[in-house]
């Protein structure tokens, strides 16, 4: 009997296309969808990793030319009205509002100020939905692979203790593979998941250091703005 069992489960094959191939309907499309989320997931991580240097980068770069003595003006004009970089959108929309708000014989619009302040706003919450877009995928996918995985796992293993009522067999042998495909529904919900958490806390982190140096930025550049209108 112990022979039988051995040659048995020595037939049965345990790789990952073997689990799969095995696997009824229902835990083949949990699969599918698992593997799906976790390659969706890494597009947005990688994605997010681009974006976010690039946005880094730019900061900096814009920084380093927004605090070199050179006029405002002469900046403004370099960088031009749609700049690419994000820092940049933010000083070209209050440059653009602080431009419109001179009349023509040279003197300011009342409320110069507070329109400068809202389109720097604007600009920065235009970023903020930029740079977190993707965010909640990489929520979603943290929070609800597990679960699906689990259910996976419950129809697997009620797949497997069917057979072993249809076969009236609890051999190791006839056990092992059913639930090796239900662990494997499990093991692909953590595989999303994990990534998934990790970098959206990292991200959602990120962002908001993001978005706080623009507001600051915002806050430093209306104060100098300030200044020339006071005086």
């Amino acid at each position: 009997m112990e022979a039988e069992t051995l040659a048995l489960a020595n037939e049965i094959d345990f790789s990952m296309w073997g689990l799969f191939a095995r696997a009824t309907f229902t835990v083949k499309l949990v699969m599918i969808m698992l593997i799906f989320a976790s390659f969706w997931s890494w597009s947005i991580i990688i994605q997010k990793f681009i974006q976010y240097r690039s946005a880094r980068t730019d900061a900096e770069a814009f920084d380093r030319a927004f605090w070199s003595g050179e006029p405002l003006d002469g900046l403004f004009d370099q960088i031009g009205a749609d700049p690419d970089g994000p820092a940049e959108k933010v000083f070209a929309a209050g440059m653009t509002e602080w431009r419109r708000s001179h009349r023509e014989d040279g003197g300011l619009i009342p409320g110069a100020t507070a329109r400068i302040d809202r389109s720097m706003d604007v600009a920065i919450a235009k970023e903020a939905d930029r740079l977190q877009k993707g965010l909640t995928v990489l929520a979603t996918v943290g929070s609800s692979a597990p679960f699906i995985g689990l259910f996976g796992t419950v129809i697997g293993i009620m797949n497997a203790f069917i057979e072993i009522a249809e076969q009236q067999n609890t051999n190791l042998a006839v056990v092992a593979p059913g639930i090796a495909e239900a662990l494997l529904a499990t093991g692909l919900g953590l595989l999303a998941a994990i990534p998934a958490v990790i970098f959206y806390n990292k991200f959602n982190s990120d962002s908001e250091r993001i978005i706080g140096n623009h507001e600051a930025f915002s806050d430093e550049f209306a104060t100098i703005l300030s200044r020339q209108l006071d005086s």
